[in-house]
């Protein structure tokens, strides 16, 4: 998802519009008092209140609706208040629905204030099968401002064959659609951001069929029970429409619940990939789905498996790496969020909707093709024949399908196939790949939802982009603020026939599939089961695990890392000791910032837990003495970004900010040093490598910085692998694994390890490899981790041969055997490491 350049007024009229949901989205009621404002000098009024706008009750039941007075300070009334209540309108019938009620509350003078009264309102059973009904409950007040909706009971709707969990969902599906008028339609496949709604009873008044979070929209406050509350004061107000059909709401969760303060932050998706653990990959993602659910939330817009070929674009660090092969098993992911492929775990408080994204190439845009704003990559035009879309890009998309992601967003870029003589085509009005392929070839059951009002950079006026969008095969629109004129346009265009009756039916029916896969009809609310375990010890356990096996040891010169809890240590770099640099973007807001944004632990202050009795010293700028200090550890990086915004020539480069390489200098030219890189791409150091001893791509490690320290003092090994080419220069950028001409410099695939020497043997045990591996292939292991094992021996074999200086010559077969392997070709591989070996130092 993302925020375009050219709307910066329509997101401050988003933020501006927050204002008005503030009561809904903290608890507070929604139907709390307007009037005009007192006249100058006169006190402010006492306010009467209800609880909730909405009061849903089965038939049968009773609904009571609080009234409570609220004065200025919180004082006791000053004079008498009364509220006159009676029964009047709505669709459902007085006597036959419901038992009328009349009369009058005094909340005499000296009542205090918060003090509550109660009206009653009993439902009828009449033992029919029906659809909600409403009840408006009218009120009159005297000596106070009312509430600025009246109170609204609603008999639920009941009997019906799409209520009945015993039912298959496809028959349940098509009872529902049956029963929806166009307007319903058009409403389920709206989407709207919270602080773009103009009323709160517009939920109900459009039948939104979803709302979002985007990037740090979040309620006030930001704690995750303010978000269960927020969530399920929106969830209230579809009981009042006639099929209470239950609102898919929506965040980015991309690395964590990371809009939420306190939540656990994972690394970044390039650090994932440097893990190159599908199984600790997928444990992740079910940490982050059991916290988002927590908070009621069904649904994240996760995973990105973009597959980045140029680390000039500022969405670099969401993918998992250049390599397709890497990419699609990090797919993994799905399952941790979602569980079981045929969506049958959907229901479970632990798991979520996931959304792959950004279908298909977004991560192959060319530099200087974007035509968005100042974006340089972010974008912009995928230019590839059909057999390199179908090898790099639609990869990880067949494997999402396959592992049941239920929803897919397509991408903001366009796709130029060379050949086929369309030239550029936006992928939200790709017809051929979003119905033809992902609906059609790859067999995708779920639905498709566009980016952030990404239709209206199709060329055309409004309803030619709802008609091009529908029609190419999306079925829910984020709008995400214009969502009355999506409706209106949508309804009118399938009335006038430019949008077929079935196209809009297929839609809803795939989104209605996943809200009953979801539970949501028979659990609209939150289940705050597992509320506690946000931001819990145990979750940033599985967090800072992720973050050890995500540094990548690309250098260690005299055996600096790791180092000992005795050592002296002066650490230096902007990125060491802050907690918003080292998460990045989409942390809290959607671009991230600099200081403690949220709750966490810094590389410095994990080091100083590592080593509790040792001399840490820290000078940002290395200002400060260096002199007595056994080691020196600069932490230099990037600071946050997001999307276009990042993306190299919009503002940003590939170097480290001056002061940071000036630390480098202080410091490894006064003490044997290790530089870490908390970034999301690689940096270019310059010609400053032979001067730093110890060099560690420590990516974006989130929120536990005690993961960087566990390496650092030896309590984990390093382990990580480059999921991308480390460039030697911008020059050489796109630079990929595969590319006829590669001489990066640090391969793909490169990464030392620590606290056991590389294996010994040279030549023979290489080719002792090669017969292991072919054994393990010919008795169907090939995919075993056993056959994994001998690769990584042979790999550390021969990187330990190359030494620190990568040659191209070497650097060409050491990236292909890491892709070799991750591709399931343990024999291919090592045959590859065999010709790295043969050629390094040559």
């Amino acid at each position: 998802m993302t925020r375009l350049p050219s709307r910066r007024a329509a997101r401050a009229v988003l933020l501006s519009a927050a204002a008005v949901l503030a009561t809904a989205s903290t608890g507070v009621p929604p139907g709390a008092a307007t009037a005009a404002p007192p006249p100058p000098g006169a006190p402010a009024p006492a306010v009467v209140v209800t609880r909730s706008a909405v009061h849903p009750v089965d038939e049968g039941g009773t609904a009571r609706v609080d009234l409570s007075v609220v004065t200025p300070g919180a004082v006791p009334l000053a004079g008498p208040v009364t509220v006159t209540y009676a029964t009047e309108g709505g669709s459902a019938e007085a006597g036959r629905d419901y038992a009328p009620v009349r009369g009058s509350l005094v909340l005499p003078a000296g009542t205090p204030s918060g003090a509550s009264r109660s009206v009653r309102v009993t439902a009828l059973r009449d033992g029919a099968a029906e659809v909600a009904e409403t009840v408006t409950l009218r009120l009159t007040v005297r000596g106070a401002r009312g509430p600025a909706e009246p109170p609204l009971v609603v008999v639920n709707a009941h009997g019906l064959p799409y209520l009945d969990p015993r039912l298959p969902v496809r028959e349940r599906v098509a009872d529902l659609l049956g029963r929806m008028s166009p307007r319903e339609k058009a409403g389920q496949m709206t989407q709207a951001e919270r602080g773009a709604l103009r009323a709160p009873g517009d939920i109900a008044g459009y039948g939104l069929g979803s709302l979002l979070s985007g990037g740090g929209s979040a309620p006030t406050p930001n704690t995750p029970a303010a978000w269960a509350r927020m969530t399920d004061a929106y969830q209230l107000r579809t009981r009042a429409t006639r099929l209470q059909i239950p609102l898919l709401y929506g965040v980015d969760a991309v690395h964590g619940h990371n809009n939420v303060a306190g939540a656990t932050i994972m690394p970044h998706n390039i650090g994932i990939g440097a893990g190159r653990d599908p199984g600790l990959a997928a444990r992740t993602a079910a940490v982050t789905a059991k916290e988002v659910r927590a908070t009621g939330v069904p649904w994240s817009f996760a995973p990105c498996l973009c597959v980045s070929r140029d680390e000039r674009w500022g969405r670099a660090y969401e993918s998992f790496g250049e390599d397709p092969a890497l990419v699609t098993a990090m797919a993994a992911v799905i399952g941790g969020m979602q569980g079981a492929p045929d969506g049958t775990d959907l229901h479970r408080g632990d798991k979520v909707l996931t959304s792959a994204k950004h279908f298909v190439g977004d991560g192959g845009t060319a530099y200087g093709s974007s035509s968005t704003g100042s974006y340089t990559v972010d974008q912009g035009v995928t230019r590839v024949t059909r057999a390199e879309l179908e090898a790099v890009h639609l990869a990880p998309f067949a494997e999402a399908v396959r592992r049941g992601t239920g929803t897919v967003m397509p991408s903001y870029s366009s796709l130029d196939v060379l050949g086929d003589g369309r030239g550029p085509v936006k992928m939200h009005a790709h017809a051929e790949m979003i119905t033809g392929v992902l609906k059609g070839r790859l067999g995708f059951e779920g639905f498709v939802v566009s980016d952030w009002q990404a239709i209206d950079q199709l060329p055309g006026d409004y309803a030619s982009d709802v008609r091009t969008s529908v029609t190419a095969g999306l079925d829910m629109i984020m709008v995400p603020a214009e969502y009355r004129e999506f409706v209106r346009v949508l309804v009118a265009e399938v009335e006038s026939g430019r949008v077929p009756v079935a196209r809009v039916d297929d839609a809803v029916g795939r989104i209605l599939t996943q809200k009953f896969r979801l539970g949501l009809f028979e659990k609209p609310y939150a289940d705050t089961t597992h509320l506690a375990a946000v931001g819990s010890a145990a979750h940033r356990a599985v967090a800072r695990e992720a973050v050890a096996a995500s540094q990548v040891l690309l250098k260690n010169e005299d055996a600096v890392l790791p180092l000992r809890a005795s050592q002296r240590v002066y650490v230096a770099g902007s990125n060491a000791d802050d907690l918003g640099r080292q998460a990045g973007g989409w942390t809290i807001s959607w671009q991230g910032a600099p200081g403690r944004t949220t709750t966490g632990t810094t590389i410095l202050e994990a080091m100083r837990r590592a080593a509790p009795g040792a001399d840490i010293a820290y000078s940002a700028d290395a200002s400060a003495p260096i002199g007595g200090y056994d080691a020196g550890v600069v932490v230099i990086g990037e600071s946050p970004y997001a999307e276009g915004q990042g993306d190299v020539g919009n503002g940003h480069v590939l170097e480290p900010a001056a002061a940071d390489l000036a630390a480098v200098d202080r410091v490894c030219g006064a003490v044997p040093c290790a530089v870490l890189v908390v970034s999301g791409r690689p940096q270019l150091l310059g010609d400053r490598l032979p001067a730093i001893d110890a060099l560690v791509a420590s990516w974006l490690p989130g929120t536990e910085g005690d993961g960087v320290a566990d390496v650092l003092y030896g309590r984990r090994p390093f382990t990580g692998r480059l999921p991308v080419s480390w460039p030697a220069s911008e020059s050489q950028l796109p630079l990929n694994v595969g590319d006829a001409r590669y001489a990066p410099l640090f391969p793909y695939g490169w990464g030392l390890t620590t606290l056991t020497p590389p294996p010994a043997g040279g030549a023979p045990a290489l080719r002792a490899a090669e017969r292991a591996v072919r054994a393990l292939r010919a008795a169907g292991r090939a995919h075993t981790p056993e056959a994994r094992r001998v690769v990584e021996r042979a790999r550390l074999l021969v990187q330990d041969r190359i030494g620190p200086r990568v040659a191209g010559s070497a650097a060409k077969p050491f990236a292909e055997a890491d892709h070799l392997l991750v591709s399931g070709d343990p024999v291919g591989a090592v045959a590859k490491l065999r010709e790295a070996y043969g050629v390094a130092g040559t």
